[in-house]
């Protein structure tokens, strides 16, 4: 009689250390979902105000015509590209990168910075804004990483821990900070 009760007591205990092991998994990955949440809304907040900075900068005169006309079109095609398309948004942000690459030389930057406190300010803003989308996507590649790595493991893919919730990808785009900007 008792060494079926201490049979009984050892799975029951084994079944409560797996079950304690799930939920502890389980809530591991809800909060690292919820964390890469914050993170894609993060690094779309810094694209946009990127975008804006860029376009503030192309509408202030302070740029010859057609590196103004250049730089405010990749900027509203930024602003006009929706989140959910992945791969046309990396293109997209690369292409503003380019813009503000070819824009922003250091003779431009020069001259920014000579023309009075308006050029100073537009130059400071679009260069924390640059600096800005850098971290985001960092911090939000680190977040994908981190879920990824915990939804590769056999106990999550056994029980089936995340749903049916997508596997989530990295993005990748040119973000450099153009040569004049850098802090």
């Amino acid at each position: 009689m008792t060494e079926t009760l201490t049979w009984v007591f050892a799975v029951l205990f084994v079944l409560v250390v797996v079950a304690w092991y799930l939920t502890y998994t389980a809530a591991r990955l809800d909060r690292l979902h919820v964390r890469l949440t914050g993170t894609v809304a993060a690094l779309d907040a810094q694209l946009v105000r990127r975008a804006e900075a860029s376009v503030e900068l192309a509408n202030s005169g302070l740029l010859d015509g057609a590196t103004a006309l250049i730089l405010a079109g990749a900027a509203a095609q930024s602003l006009e590209t929706p989140d959910e398309d992945g791969e046309i948004r990396e293109a997209v942000e690369s292409d503003l990168t380019e813009a503000l690459s070819l824009a922003l030389t250091s003779e431009v930057v020069d001259d920014l910075r000579q023309s009075g406190p308006l050029g100073v300010d537009h130059l400071e803003r679009l260069s924390s804004a640059c600096t800005r989308v850098q971290l985001a996507r960092r911090f939000h590649n680190d977040a994908v990483t981190d879920v990824r790595r915990v939804r590769r493991k056999l106990v999550v893919r056994l029980f089936h821990l995340a749903g049916h919730t997508p596997m989530p990808g990295t993005v990748e785009f040119n973000d450099e900070v153009p040569p004049g900007l850098e802090p």
